[in-house]
């Protein structure tokens, strides 16, 4: 376990990440903040510090915290969980009296996980002993916190945030939608809260996380108490897409905070429209307040436009999925699908060697990022060891997963777990290997040398490779995979974004 946290913890030193396009007009910024599946944020404000958790789902090392000074450039912190406990929710990130929390639920029930310093060490998870959903942190004046879930209802926290005190207790039944609105189920969740003068506001998501693409929606309420009785925002749906035609899908889970004096902004994620196996992004948007004490999104404000930025821009983009795996250690941008086995991995010279597992890309627990283009292209170098395969691939989950592989002699491809030899004969052990997408169809290549690149037949489609389709709430990522038998050494991975393509 020591290993493992010293490769893990150590990576806010090699990256930094910004996630928007370099061609954006100075002074403006434009959505989304973080590119690619980065569902539920949860931002915290510490001074002049922010900093954001996401859903980590079956991802891990998880529930990586990420810091910016400006809201639109962000570098990894640290990855507050790496005991695996399943798929990772909706987490809650706050601090309280010094102390910081993460409250996320997973299993059937909500842990919490407690630092003194931001970037760790984090404690192991403390099972709060409670079902639901979404768990959402408040306190009121006199020092009492609460939990809130996404059925809109609560349970008393001890002083400490660390054990529940109480029975639950129902608060909060929602806004009712209209009856001719399209959406995938009432199905509310996400409860964020903070208070401004005399209210407590409340922030949940309704009409269900995906789905139609009008479904999810932005809802507020406010109570003079931190347990209500609550009424409902003039000003609701906060933000919903009105049609299919719109570029942002499903735009809900928000948290509204106030990034300087007076300057309220509200962190939020949506699918894209044609790309929605990217997963769930996460977009910004300015608030301003009513002079009845409301909040609502300015008229002059839209998606899909650049916008004056929230703060003085203080950091720079030099964020990269690359990596020469020379640093002795699990870059930022590198999951592994479910339990991490710190035996597996080891860093040799400038490579990553992992070891075979399993004899299918679901059962090799690949070894993923998140590409953060439309369409681009992705290389690597291996050394084929035993009677492994290794590969480079794109996958989803257990159910879907395109890519190109590779034995000691032979090329295959693997269409949707349709696995096969496509090329025999012609590698000895070592080979380069290049997936390209673009907008979701899938040319696969295989190289001697690394410049003379050879397409084999097979191409893959991927862009049904979504929760609609497959459930999970995941999203398509570039893996790296080693099974069967024996050792894949990986170098030199390459991702290279394919800008207008028709």
């Amino acid at each position: 376990m020591k290993k493992l946290l010293i490769l893990i913890l150590a990576f806010p030193l090699l990256v930094q990440a910004q996630f928007q396009n370099d061609q954006v007009k100075e002074g403006t910024f434009e959505n989304p903040i973080f590119k690619g599946d980065y569902p539920d944020p949860s931002l915290l404000v510490d001074g002049e510090d922010f900093y954001v958790v996401h859903s980590s789902f079956e991802y891990y090392p998880g529930l990586t915290i990420w810091h910016s000074r400006d809201l639109i450039n962000w570098k990894p912190v640290t990855n507050a969980l790496t005991t695996y406990l399943g798929s990772i929710w909706a987490p809650d990130l706050v601090k309280y009296n010094g102390k910081y929390y993460i409250y996320f639920p997973a299993n059937d029930t909500n842990y919490v996980i407690v630092a003194d310093d931001i970037n760790g060490p984090w404690s192991e998870p403390i099972d709060l002993e409670i079902g639901n959903i979404d768990p959402g942190h408040i306190a009121d004046d006199k020092g009492n916190r609460f939990l809130y879930f996404s059925n809109g209802g609560y349970v008393p926290l001890a002083k400490d945030g660390l054990s529940i005190t109480g029975k639950f207790e129902k608060s909060y039944d929602g806004w009712p939608i209209p009856e001719d609105w399209t959406i995938e189920c009432f199905c509310m969740e996400g409860p964020k809260l903070f208070k401004k003068g005399d209210y407590n506001y409340l922030t949940v998501a309704e009409g269900g996380t995906a789905g139609p693409a009008t479904g999810h929606m932005v809802v507020s309420a406010r109570s003079k108490s931190p347990t209500g009785p609550w009424e409902n925002s003039p000003y609701n749906p906060i933000k919903r897409a009105e049609s299919k035609e719109n570029k942002w899908w499903s735009v809900g889970h928000a948290t509204v905070f106030e990034a300087s004096d007076e300057n309220w902004w509200m962190i939020l994620h949506a699918y894209e429209k044609d790309y929605y196996n990217r997963g769930r992004q996460t977009i910004l948007t300015p608030l301003e307040w009513t002079e009845d004490g409301w909040f609502k999104v300015p008229e002059d404000f839209e998606l899909t436009e650049a916008y004056k930025l929230p703060l003085e821009k203080s950091q720079t983009n030099n964020y990269s999925l690359n990596d020469d795996f020379s640093t002795k250690e699990l870059g930022a941008q590198w999951k592994f699908y479910k339990k991490i086995d710190s035996s597996r991995f080891e860093f040799t010279g400038n490579s990553l060697n992992l070891k075979a597992k399993g004899n299918s890309l679901a059962e090799s627990s690949p070894l993923l990022t998140i590409p953060y283009s439309h369409s681009y292209e992705a290389e690597l170098e291996m050394e084929i060891k035993g009677e492994a395969k290794g590969g480079l691939v794109l996958f989803y989950n257990e159910k879907a997963g395109s890519g190109i592989l590779s034995s000691s002699k032979d090329i295959l491809a693997n269409l949707r777990g349709w696995q096969f030899v496509t090329e025999e004969n012609v590698i000895d052990s070592h080979v380069f290997l290049k997936i390209k997408n673009i907008k979701g169809t899938v040319d696969m290549f295989y190289s001697q040398d690394g410049e003379n690149w050879n397409k084999i037949e097979n191409s893959a489609e991927v862009s049904a490779y979504h929760h609609n389709v497959l459930s999970g709430f995941l999203s398509l990522r570039i893996g790296l995979v080693s099974m069967g038998e024996g050792s894949v050494e990986f170098k030199n991975f390459k991702y290279i974004p394919i800008e207008n393509v028709n």
